[in-house]
């Protein structure tokens, strides 16, 4: 729909035998195949520790950095500014889809996604369509049951007890959402703090609409139900951007039908599924967007064997 190449990264056992297939959905904002971004500092991404992992077991991955994403972005953004949508991210997933299955080294009828965050609504929108192929299972990690804009608001009473009249600033905060939420100009207060005016100001930016229109309502948990495949639902304990009782309760009740759907909440996961020493008490957004991509920081193993024990029961691999 809007012409633009994506590119992206294969992994595979180097054996010359074919395994299943995964392709890995990253998370929100410009997050590319490593599953890192310009505005958080570091370079040791989820993505491309996951898709090792998986290699190392006998799986081959292919992970993408999205249209709004990677060294690509500059000559991209006038081809998708003011036309970015849930379509045209459906439409990365089936490009990835074919670009995988064309690979030598992977079974075209053994292929599943691996989805992180916001990667987890793209998936099910693709599983959901007239499209084919279509997943044989999902994983989502650190997905939100709630509605995006929910858990965005959730996020920002936890940041807006740190100013003060924070009362008042959810309030002129919700009064913008809903202007922008009806299509009409925000009225940004002069009295909101300067993080939360850029935050809304890239709302309602014409680069990223209508996507962000059409994601600030949308709730996973009212499309999940839908699907028939296998699904491993994954939300660390330690994740302070979605909740794993809040949101995965929303999600257990969302896929009470699905006798496949599974459920894990490690102990000790971040949103990212690095393995995170602190209390979640003392995990403010600063120090984890600081921590998500550090050098020091690993993967969580018990989020890791979790995802490598349901892909061994699910596949032929």
């Amino acid at each position: 729909m809007l012409d633009i190449e994506i590119y992206g990264t294969v992994t595979y056992p180097d054996d010359g035998l074919a395994h299943s297939g995964i392709i890995m959905v990253a998370g929100s904002g410009p997050t590319d195949r490593d599953w890192c971004s310009p505005l958080l500092p570091g370079n040791n991404g989820s993505g491309k520790l996951l898709a090792e992992a998986l290699a190392m077991k006998g799986y081959v991955t292919l992970r993408y950095d999205k249209m709004a994403s990677g060294p690509h972005v500059m000559e991209n953004l006038p081809k998708f500014s003011g036309k970015a949508s849930m379509e045209s991210h459906c439409e990365e997933v089936a490009g990835a889809f074919s670009a995988l299955i064309s690979q030598d080294s992977v079974k075209k009828d053994e292929v599943y996604a691996l989805t992180n965050s916001e990667g987890a609504i793209h998936a099910t929108n693709y599983q959901l369509s007239s499209r084919a192929p279509k997943f044989n299972g999902i994983i989502m990690t650190g997905a939100p049951g709630r509605s995006v804009g929910d858990v965005a608001r959730n996020q920002l009473s936890s940041q807006a007890k740190s100013f003060p009249g924070s009362d008042e600033i959810l309030k002129k905060y919700d009064s913008s959402v809903g202007q922008f939420l009806e299509g009409k100009p925000m009225n940004l207060e002069d009295s909101l703090p300067e993080v939360i005016k850029l935050m809304l100001r890239s709302l309602e930016s014409p680069h990223n609409l209508p996507f962000s229109r059409e994601l600030w309502t949308y709730a996973l948990s009212e499309y999940a139900g839908n699907i028939s495949k296998p699904v491993l639902v994954i939300i660390g304990k330690k994740d302070i951007q979605v909740n794993w009782k809040d949101d995965g309760r929303l999600l257990e009740k969302a896929l009470s039908g699905n006798s496949d759907a599974e459920f894990a909440y490690p102990d000790n996961a971040n949103h990212v599924l690095k393995h995170e020493i602190q209390p979640v008490e003392k995990i403010t957004a600063e120090y984890a967007g600081k921590h998500y991509n550090s050098p020091d920081s690993i993967l969580d193993d018990e989020s890791l064997n979790t995802i490598l024990r349901w892909l061994e029961r699910h596949t032929r691999n």
